[in-house]
């Protein structure tokens, strides 16, 4: 059996840390029954809606953004290697600064947003307004200066991230998460979809066409913070008890005390160590397939098509058979991905299989780790419970960019990805091991992560 399940337990929780008493695991205040009068924002007495309309107004803000970010996004790659000549270990650098630098400050967002009514959609709106403020200077054409937005910007990212989380969490009910993520994921990866094409349409017919890339991308960006501002509940629900003291950092740390916490962490950083960055991915089919420079803004489009279609199925499918189950499954995907980007195959069909998969992969892992973890904290911390998750497979992606792009400048880029593939089938086994329950029958959880956890000691 996995991790959460649907059995009942006895839960003490003990300081900040609520640390789990006996065989119990401290579980989410607002996991801890399906009646709509215990989720936070649902009236008593009124039927708990599926998607509710936070999270559409969130999805709207992070479809906006989206587009701004991956139209710099799709052609960032091919610019900085072919056009200011950077090496592929260079390249690995600059795209570890988008994972890395939003990690380190993705537990700040996180603590910062759980202090009271309000704090999640503040915090959400500074990381938001990082990102616009900083895309005009990618302008400047110079290394350094587009290092530094990169930063700048995945500061932003990282800010935003758990705060934006949790108001989805806090707003739906519990046997409703997975799906409520796949929805949001959904409108995220529609922009993610519209960003690309945007960028190609520029590339192909703009007289400058990087800077008239640049110049639109901080446009759209600014828009977001205003839907934001305008549309996004100021007073999203919060489970912090009136009056209550405001949980210190240490506090937020001290979350990784909850087994069920712990081990989906070190499972998401395992996975995350051996999983190649998408930019890498698409240099590997750009340069298997001779595409043409013009061209390889669209690559991204399979993945986000791929991820905008599944999403929401996906996302529902792991409130029925487990959201840990479903997690793991997609790694599995996208190793099937990778064996088919080192297969010795040449036909056309190729490409679009991987990134099919590529899609499928994400659809599989992004909104389901953030809906399992939602279901392993207390409400009141919902903002650091899902940054530590996502802080820790964050910071091991930025390792794995800095490795593959050494190994791709000293080996070459498919010698590299296939020492990687094999790493990711080792850390998809470790993982299961971490993340199932140890002395429990192999049965599915069912339903998954909606009540009560319960975890044997480790």
């Amino acid at each position: 059996m996995y991790l959460a399940d649907s059995r009942s337990t006895k839960a003490a929780t003990t300081g900040a840390g609520r640390t789990a008493a006996g065989s119990g695991d401290a579980g989410s205040a607002a996991s801890r029954s399906t009646d709509p009068a215990a989720v936070p924002g649902i009236r008593p007495g009124r039927r708990a809606a599926a998607v509710p309309g936070t999270v559409l107004a969130l999805g709207a803000v992070s479809l906006i953004t989206d587009v701004s970010s991956e139209m710099v996004g799709a052609v960032l790659p091919l610019y900085v290697v072919a056009g200011l000549g950077l090496s592929p270990l260079g390249f690995g650098l600059l795209d570890g600064i988008n994972n890395g630098v939003g990690a380190l400050v993705r537990l700040v967002g996180g603590h910062a947003a759980d202090g009271g009514r309000g704090r999640h959609k503040a915090v959400a709106a500074i990381g938001y307004g990082l990102s616009a403020v900083c895309k005009p200077l990618l302008l400047a054409h110079t290394l350094p200066l587009i290092s530094a937005v990169l930063a700048v910007d995945r500061t932003g990212k990282g800010l935003r991230t758990a705060p934006r989380d949790a108001l989805i969490s806090l707003a739906t009910a519990p046997e409703h998460r997975g799906r409520a993520f796949g929805v949001h994921r959904a409108m995220d990866t529609t922009g993610a979809l519209l960003g690309p094409l945007v960028a190609f349409a520029l590339l192909r017919f703009a007289a400058d066409g990087y800077d008239a890339v640049f110049a639109v991308s901080a446009c759209v960006a600014a828009l977001g913070v205003l839907v934001l501002l305008l549309f996004v509940p100021g007073r999203a629900a919060t489970a912090a008890p009136a009056g209550g003291p405001r949980p210190a950092l240490r506090d937020s740390l001290a979350l990784l005390r909850l087994p069920a916490l712990r081990r989906l962490t070190l499972a998401a950083v395992l996975l995350g160590l051996t999983t190649v960055s998408d930019s890498f991915l698409y240099l590997l089919l750009q340069r298997r397939l001779d595409l043409p420079a013009h061209l390889f803004p669209l690559l991204p489009l399979g993945t986000a098509a791929a991820f905008l279609l599944l999403a929401v199925p996906f996302g529902a499918a792991a409130d029925r058979i487990g959201r840990r189950r479903l997690f793991l499954l997609g790694h599995l995907v996208l190793l099937a991905g990778y064996g088919l980007l080192l297969a010795p195959l040449h036909a056309w069909w190729a490409a679009p299989v991987v990134l099919l998969l590529h899609g499928s992969f994400y659809a599989a892992t992004d909104g389901v780790l953030a809906a399992a973890a939602s279901a392993t904290v207390p409400a009141e911390q919902q903002g650091a419970g899902l940054a530590l998750v996502g802080t820790g497979q964050a910071l091991a992606r930025f390792g794995c960019s800095l490795a593959f792009g050494a190994g791709w400048t000293l080996w070459g880029g498919r010698p590299v990805l296939a020492v990687a593939a094999a790493a990711l089938a080792v850390a998809a086994g470790a993982a299961f091991l971490l993340i199932r329950t140890p002395g429990s029958p192999h049965t599915p959880d069912s339903p998954p992560d909606t009540g009560t956890t319960e975890e044997h000691p480790a």
